[in-house]
């Protein structure tokens, strides 16, 4: 270990950059590119994790697997599917790892859930170490491991069990599992972890179904982005965005996840850490967005679906019909609790699961959910009369209650103010809502919703607008600038070329753009309620893209945009932030980050010709 982190193991972690994400649309894991899994949660994003080692090296639990000799590594996606190969190059020979999670079996049907780790000799030879080491409940409940037979090993803790399964032998201590073991050229391993349903212990997974389950998962990914209508000049970062938003599915329900981790720091050894595995309302809308972009109108209708299942639009609750995030089941408490026996990544603690930000007002919700229906309604399917009735109590609500001050769209802790892009958002969900009951003849108290939408428009204009500043600030009456006012033009507030909007443009390129990255404010002019600071906001940058791109200034929006590009992780992945050497932060990968992506390069390509 490094001297100065001593005893401490944080010299065990891998940039958070430094790992590709696999998943089956239920669940997720993180691999690293030094061929270690450490973070997984079994059976679905929001179970315990059972391999955390990214949040605790000593403690978490991780599944290595490496050449046992000095090596070099590579790591990059099976073209065109969430299938990860790391490929390990040693002075005797090379290897890979192929690391996928099988979602239907040959017939087309759902898969049994299952991680399989297949390692194969592609030159010369090489020997291996393979290392389970599961540490069940955020590694919090005790937990046996038995060996079955020299390839099956046991795993229980508490109602959960994993068998393990190799066709390499298999060692065990009680509590891990070892393999040692040689691969010619041409041979190969494989390991795969299944979950234990009514004490069946799963068959080994022989190289002939490895091979079959492989080929299944290849075309499952391909044909499944074969449906994209994307053909444009960034095709391969579009396509991988698209395949990681389709990632992030919980599939049973139509729920999509902000993010697969929980508590990655936003500030190395800092406390802006939080849990992303649960349903951001507005985060999900805009993946609606981005996929409806794309042409995969599939993954629209199954949220719509998780909506009006759920009961999503009829509920009600202290801060209105909506809360700002749900469960993938649809459930509403997610309370928030820390794990201090965990000590976060590089010692960023707390370590936090579940979310009190359930309870937060955040009135720009309504907007981006009312935005996607609208949207799905344009370019999916027609909404049904049951979903328009709910949209309708959306909106009488919202003519009641758009003007009191929110916790804003950063999920700020600092207590309650006037921000601009709620008062934004709440006008773009209820001039879409006027849009759709012109647009089919449905029945809406129209005299009023025109009334607010007009009175939130008139009051950005005269007080979200700053003379001083020369610019539309964060607050009603402010001087702070906030980077979600890039929004405006793209919600068709305000035109993109309007004298207000350059001037704010300009403003904010002075203030919060640092080489095309950007800030989403200053944390010492606008007190967040949290010490410390943060890195760049990654879907601040292409919102700033599209602006830019809105605006008719190509060039800068081409040359910021492939400039972002170049903060993308080796398999086309970001996280939430980027740091000021360049490094990803916060939970990882993120769907925002992702859905933005999306958008700039369909809107650059279009503007581009």
């Amino acid at each position: 270990m490094n001297a100065g982190f001593e005893g401490t193991g944080l010299s065990s972690y891998l940039p958070i950059a430094e790992h590709g994400l696999i998943g089956d649309l239920h669940s997720a894991a993180l691999v690293g590119t030094n061929g270690t899994i450490d973070w997984y949660c079994c059976p679905r994003f929001d179970s315990p994790s059972v391999f955390a080692s990214i949040l605790d090296a000593d403690r978490g639990g991780s599944f290595e697997l490496a050449a046992d000799v000095p090596t070099r590594t590579r790591q990059f996606y099976f073209p065109d599917t969430n299938v990860l190969i790391t490929r390990f190059f040693a002075s005797d020979g090379v290897a890979e790892i192929q690391d996928f999670m099988p979602i239907t079996d040959d017939s087309g049907a759902p898969a049994p859930h299952r991680l399989i780790r297949r390692v194969i000799c592609v030159r010369g030879s090489l020997p291996f170490t393979a290392h389970v080491a599961p540490r069940f409940g955020y590694g919090a409940d005790p937990h046996s491991a038995q060996a079955r037979s020299s390839h099956t090993v046991v795993f229980h803790s508490g109602s959960l069990a994993l068998a393990l399964t190799a066709t390499a032998p298999l060692e065990c201590d009680g509590l891990d599992a070892w393999s040692r073991f040689k691969l010619l050229e041409g041979e190969s391993a494989v390991f795969a972890l299944d979950p234990v349903v009514d004490d069946v212990i799963p068959q080994a997974c022989p190289q002939a179904e490895a091979e079959r389950q492989f080929e299944t998962t290849v075309r499952f990914w391909r044909g499944w982005l074969a449906g994209s209508r994307y053909h444009g000049r960034w095709r391969e970062m579009v396509h991988r965005s698209a395949l990681v938003l389709k990632l992030l599915t919980y599939a049973p329900t139509g729920a999509i996840v902000a993010a697969p981790t929980t508590s990655l720091p936003e500030k190395i050894g800092g406390e802006r850490n939080w849990d992303y595995r649960f349903v951001w309302v507005r985060d999900a809308a805009f993946c609606v967005y981005a996929m409806l972009r794309l042409g995969f109108t599939g993954e629209a209708e199954a949220f719509m679906r998780f909506l009006s299942e759920r009961g999503i639009m009829r509920g009600s609750g202290p801060a209105g019909p909506l809360q700002i995030m749900y469960g993938i089941d649809g459930r509403s408490e997610l309370p928030e609790q820390v794990l201090p026996h965990l000590e976060g990544y590089l010692g960023s603690a707390p370590v936090r699961v579940g979310n009190a930000a359930t309870g937060q007002l955040q009135l720009d919700i309504y907007g981006a959910l009312i935005d996607s229906v609208y949207l799905y309604d344009k370019w999916g399917q027609p909404i049904s009369s049951d979903r328009w009735e709910e949209l309708c109590v959306l909106v009488d609500w919202l003519c009641d209650h758009w003007d009191q001050p929110d916790d804003g769209v950063w999920e700020t802790r600092g207590g309650r103010k006037n921000f601009v892009y709620s008062r934004l958002m709440c006008w773009v969900a209820i001039e879409r809502a006027i849009r759709m009951a012109n647009r089919r003849g449905l029945p809406a108290d129209l005299p009023r919703w025109r009334q607010s939408r007009d009175a939130i428009y008139r009051q950005i204009m005269q007080r979200g607008w700053s003379p001083e500043r020369g610019a539309f600030v964060q607050h009603l009456d402010d001087l702070v600038l906030d980077a979600s006012v890039l929004m405006m033009p793209m919600a068709k507030f305000i035109s993109p070329t309007d004298p207000k909007w350059l001037a704010t443009l300009d403003a904010l390129t002075a203030d919060l753009v640092s080489d095309s990255l950007v800030y989403r404010y200053d944390p010492e002019a606008s007190p967040d309620g949290l010490r410390g600071a943060e890195g760049t906001f990654s879907i601040c940058s292409f919102w700033y893209v599209e602006a830019l791109t809105r605006a008719g200034r190509l060039e800068e929006a081409r040359l910021a945009f492939e400039k972002m590009l170049t903060y993308a992780n080796h398999v086309g992945l970001y996280a939430e932030e980027i740091g000021l050497t360049g490094e990803q932060l916060g939970n990882f990968p993120q769907a925002f980050t992702h859905l933005s992506l999306i958008s700039a390069a369909f809107n650059l390509d279009r503007a581009l010709g």
